[in-house]
């Protein structure tokens, strides 16, 4: 008598968790346009370059390793510098452990798959705040997937469009990233200690962003959570 309310509470749920990520997708979208136009360039062929999307999934690690790639780093450099990167990652799992600790292992390894920095934001958004009494799995699995489909989708368009229409990837889409990054980075700031190390990111990866490699992102990171360390500590103390 209950499997009817049960499987309408399921479906609400994953409707929920799709409906939620739809302003993330407006930014998806451009950057995978993006990272579909400059792969071919970089020497990844067109099922190579969906296939990255689709086994890979991870924008930002995709685009420093097409970048490396085009600039000839071998492929120790390629790897570890992309696993850096991804790092952060670890902690999107541990600030997500309390809400899917209860889960399937097989759910939880699917989901960890689909963990992405705009995921993260709109699952711990929903999942902390009052109004998270919501179908998690679900919920996840309607946000995450939404999100995998728009990225997949406009990487396949992104690379026939790098074959039709020349100079794409000069027409400035990249912009979306930016705005897409604050988007998740903004709301997230509460206290002075997160206002100081987002601004101290900012600050050190603009003065480093000549460094070779996208070494410049590492740079910022680490001084970000150096300072992070020491605000967070400053905090405890007082």
């Amino acid at each position: 008598m209950n499997s009817v309310p049960h499987a309408a509470s399921r479906v609400d749920g994953f409707l929920a968790g799709s409906r939620d990520t739809l302003a993330m997708v407006v930014g998806i979208v451009p950057f995978g346009l993006i990272f579909g136009t400059l792969a071919g360039p970089a020497g990844l062929s067109p099922w190579a370059t969906l296939a990255m999307s689709l086994f890979v999934y991870a924008g930002s690690a995709q685009f420093i390793a097409v970048t490396l790639l085009a600039a000839g780093a071998s492929l120790p450099v390629i790897v570890a510098t992309t696993l850096i990167v991804n790092l952060r990652h670890a902690l999107y799992s541990a600030t997500l452990l309390p809400y899917v600790s209860d889960m399937p292992r097989r759910w939880r390894a699917l989901l960890a798959f689909l963990l992405t920095d705009e995921a993260f934001a709109v699952l711990y958004n929903r999942f902390s705040s009052a109004k998270g009494g919501v179908d998690r799995r679900r919920y996840y699995l309607g946000a995450a997937l939404t999100l995998y489909a728009a990225w997949v989708g406009s990487t396949g368009i992104g690379v026939v469009l790098g074959n039709v229409i020349p100079g794409i990837q000069h027409w400035g889409l990249e912009f979306a990233m930016v705005a897409s990054f604050v988007g998740i980075v903004v709301p997230q700031l509460k206290n002075s200690a997160q206002i100081g190390v987002a601004l101290t990111a900012g600050v050190v990866a603009l003065l480093a962003h000549g460094l070779p490699y996208q070494l410049g992102l590492m740079v910022a990171a680490l001084v970000a959570v150096a300072v992070g360390v020491a605000l967070e500590g400053k905090g405890a103390k007082a």
